[in-house]
Order: structure tokens, then C-alpha cells, then sequence
């Protein structure tokens, strides 16, 4: 892994891409997305301050887990500018995301323990499907696949999932 000096305060988009193995795109990406920030040079090249390499590190970490980018980008303006976040500062972000990763948790759980039950049906309105369609509810309603899931916030901040009628001619 290629070192910088300490006495380098600015990195070059090429410094941070081998520092933080990030790809030079995703950079220009998430700096389009406002999830970090750089400064232009007299001759139009992107400097970057030290802390972006602990910004790129929490972006890629929380979107390994499924954080979407504007629930990154408002936790990351929550940290202090101009100085390198603090443990304190990480800890108290990632609390925030800790019930919204027990419950995907949950899910994958209940995917995988019933993942042979739900293999090729398609359909998602089996009676069988204890995943989407728990005691065939959606079958009742009308006939065909029509459960697309949508996440949001809830009552009480809580992730809900709503269907959507789907037309399956």
C-alpha cells in the first residue's frame, strides 16, 4: 500500500485512489453524490484533504452492509469539517444504522433458513411462501405476482415494506 508523508496535507485523486482502493471514477462519484469534497488547483486538478480516506473508507464499509448513499451522505455531514473524525465520531454514526442492519440481518436469516421454499416460484404469491406471502394474504386480494418491495421510513423511524399491483399479462 503506497505511503504518504505526514507533511502532505492534500492528496491527488491518483494518492487517494491507491491509498483508499477506491477507483478513481468512484471518487468522481461520490464527490458528485457530496459524500466528499475536493478543491480544485490553479490548472483544474482535484486536491483532497487527508480525512477523505477515512470518508472513502465509511462509504464503501456502509455500502458493503446496503446503506443507501443519501443515508451515508447525511451521516457524513455530521462529522466535523476540516479535522479527521474521531472513533467517537464513527461510533456514533454507526448507532444510528444498527437497527436498520439487525433487521436486514433478519431478512437475510429468513432467506436463507426458506431460500429451497422460494427457488423458481416467480410468482411471490404462493401459498407457501413464508418469506413474502405468509398465509397466501396477497392471493386473497387478487390472482398474479404483484409484491415489489419498497423501503422507507416508518412510523417511529422503523423500515415498512408496501406493496405495489403489478400488471402480470
Amino acid at each position: 500500500m503506497p505511503q504518504i508523508p505526514e507533511k502532505i496535507h492534500e492528496l491527488t485523486v491518483g494518492q487517494l485512489s491507491a491509498r483508499s482502493g477506491a477507483a478513481v471514477s468512484a471518487l468522481h462519484f461520490y464527490e458528485s453524490k457530496g459524500l466528499i469534497a475536493s478543491r480544485r488547483t490553479p490548472g483544474n486538478q482535484r486536491r483532497y484533504q487527508r480525512d477523505a480516506l477515512r470518508r472513502v473508507a465509511f462509504v464503501r464499509a456502509a455500502q458493503r452492509v446496503g446503506i443507501p448513499l443519501a443515508n451515508i451522505r447525511q451521516a457524513l455531514a455530521e462529522l466535523p469539517e476540516q479535522r479527521t473524525p474521531t472513533r467517537e465520531d464513527w461510533a456514533r454514526l454507526s448507532r444510528a444504522w444498527r437497527s436498520e442492519l439487525d433487521e436486514r440481518i433478519s431478512q437475510l436469516s429468513r432467506l436463507r433458513d426458506h431460500l429451497t421454499d422460494c427457488i423458481g416460484c416467480g410468482c411471490l404469491s404462493l401459498d407457501t411462501c413464508v418469506l413474502s406471502n405468509p398465509d397466501d394474504v396477497l392471493g386473497e386480494r387478487q390472482p398474479g405476482s404483484r409484491l415489489m418491495v419498497e423501503r422507507g421510513p416508518g412510523p417511529q423511524g422503523r423500515t415498512r415494506e408496501r406493496e405495489a399491483a403489478r400488471d402480470c399479462r
